[in-house]
């Protein structure tokens, strides 16, 4: 969970430290046009790579956990002290028979 949160945290960091498209020089010459003013982007920087690694990670450890912590019963602890449960029914059955019995007319 810790790594989990530091992925998070590092992501969530890296994305808004980054510049969009449209703040290159480029968008000041035309509307949408500034991808193709200076030739097409590549494979990209540290910046997009490093966030594209950490969303990578985020994902895979969000499955991983989802995965871990999902159909987790207890199924063992419920069958190892049975009487305490058959006691306690017992009790209950009991106390609604005497409160039907005196619920009875003459």
């Amino acid at each position: 969970m810790v790594v989990y949160l530091l992925v998070a945290i590092g992501l969530v960091g890296l994305i808004l430290i980054q510049q969009g498209k449209g703040a290159d020089m480029g968008a000041s010459f035309g509307a949408g046009a500034s991808a193709t003013l200076f030739g097409s982007s590549g494979a990209g920087n540290f910046l997009t790579r490093s966030t594209a690694v950490l969303a990578i990670g985020f994902f895979a450890l969000s499955l991983i956990i989802g995965n871990l912590s999902a159909n987790h019963t207890r199924s063992e602890d419920a069958w190892n002290d049975l009487s305490n449960d058959a006691a306690q029914v017992v009790d209950q059955v009991s106390e609604e028979v005497q409160q039907t019995e005196d619920k009875i007319p003459d």
